[in-house]
């Protein structure tokens, strides 16, 4: 076995993935942790996973830059893809982070996440009622992925009637961000942000003419700015929604479908979670530590640096990866058990540091609301079939939950 651990974490390329990684990558995440936690893959990139390597790297913004100018530009080419995930909060470094995250922040108070409760447990709700009238359900298209555009678009007031291309745009934008993207991806990312932004541009000028609730309505937040004349360029508005969709989209649906999927799979913790439902809050802080929404992170080092007793060149492209580090035994007991009341739990589902997740308190309470009310409503509920899984190594999540409600 540990000859084997260390063949596995030898051959690894995050370029040439096999079937089985993408099925569980956690014996490869694994064999690299024990036997080469910074991993110099072929094409030159640095690949960490332990838990603390990767704070570090979240906590030196100096030293490990979040800019992609130079990362994304042989990836991309001067495309919409290249401007669009340019000029997105999480792939710039202060200052510019910092001005955008703070009126992104400004708009996604506790005040007004706290506002937004009554409006998801309606929608959860209504969506329980429609499966509980069919009898069974596809957990993802029925149930995980519907919550959080409904909710995005409720944050950016989007009319109900121009929903139905969101999922599809996000879902295309982010493929193209995988370590490897075929043409084909690339083609159908590039025409998302295209069509994306043209949408955009409509939206927000009808908002100009019309502000919405700034306490309640993002976008009107984000086109008014802050009291001291703060604004966004137009370029920096319209793809820092974007941001704001894709970033909130994938990640808590995959949260959604992982947390009720793994539940399924450890019937003990989910009968545990059934008989204390006031344990929701820390069953879905598990829920993200145990299969991470998002799995990869990427940095790029400014100066020469240590990390991990290696010492690593300026340019160096490194990734994090917050599968593995979620799963390290250094910080997490018996890691691989799925655990509903497991704290302390200082997982790094949401980064660390400068850019942690803006949104996590809005993902927390998604998460919270609808696997609480699924488990509730539907206690007998099972996985009926052999899910799908979406294919990509950065955000782990399923395409496909066929499932029964009992």
């Amino acid at each position: 076995m540990n000859a084997d651990a260390k063949e596995l974490a030898a051959n690894f390329d995050l370029a040439k993935l096999t079937s089985e990684f993408y099925d569980d990558p956690y014996p490869t995440y694994r064999a690299l942790r024990e036997n080469e936690p910074v991993k110099r893959l072929p094409s030159g990139t640095v690949f960490l996973t332990r838990y603390d390597d990767l704070v570090a790297a979240y906590k030196n913004t100096r030293s490990f830059s979040s800019d992609k100018k130079r990362e994304f530009a042989p990836k991309y080419g001067d495309t919409p893809l290249y401007e669009h995930h340019t000029t997105s909060l999480v792939f710039n470094d202060p200052p510019a982070h910092t001005r955008v995250r703070r009126l992104i922040m400004g708009a996604l108070s506790p005040r007004a996440i706290a506002g937004m409760e009554p409006d998801i447990v309606r929608l959860v709700d209504s969506l329980l009622d429609t499966i509980a009238a069919k009898g069974d359900c596809e957990l993802i298209e029925d149930f995980a992925a519907s919550i959080p555009i409904e909710v995005i678009g409720n944050l950016l007031d989007v009319p109900h009637e121009e929903r139905t291309p969101l999922r599809d745009w996000s879902l295309a934008i982010l493929g193209a961000l995988e370590p490897v993207v075929s043409p084909a991806v690339a083609a159908r990312g590039n025409k998302a942000v295209t069509d994306f932004l043209a949408y955009l541009e409509t939206l927000v000028a009808r908002r100009r003419q019309k502000p919405g609730n700034p306490e309640r309505d993002v976008l009107t937040r984000l086109i008014q700015g802050e009291d001291n004349g703060e604004r966004l360029t137009e370029k920096e508005l319209l793809h820092n929604c974007i941001f704001l969709l894709n970033a909130g989209h994938e990640t808590t649906t995959n949260l959604i479908g992982n947390g009720l999927v793994a539940l399924d799979r450890n019937p003990d913790q989910k009968q545990r979670l059934i008989d204390n439902p006031d344990m929701i809050k820390t069953a879905v802080e598990e829920m993200l530590r145990y299969e991470s929404s998002n799995q990869l992170g990427n940095r790029m080092t400014t100066e020469r640096v240590e990390l991990g007793g290696v010492v690593l060149e300026a340019g160096t492209s490194v990734t994090l990866c917050i599968g593995a580090a979620n799963r390290d035994p250094a910080q997490f007991p018996d890691p691989e058990r799925f655990d509903v009341a497991r704290t302390p739990n200082r997982h790094l589902a949401f980064a660390t540091g400068a850019h942690q997740c803006a949104g996590m308190a809005l993902a927390r309470l998604e998460g919270a609301i609808a696997i609480s009310r699924f488990l509730a409503r539907f206690p007998d509920y099972a996985v009926s079939s052999q899910p799908v899984r979406g294919g990509r190594v950065r955000f782990r999540g399923f395409l496909s939950v066929p499932c029964s409600i009992g």
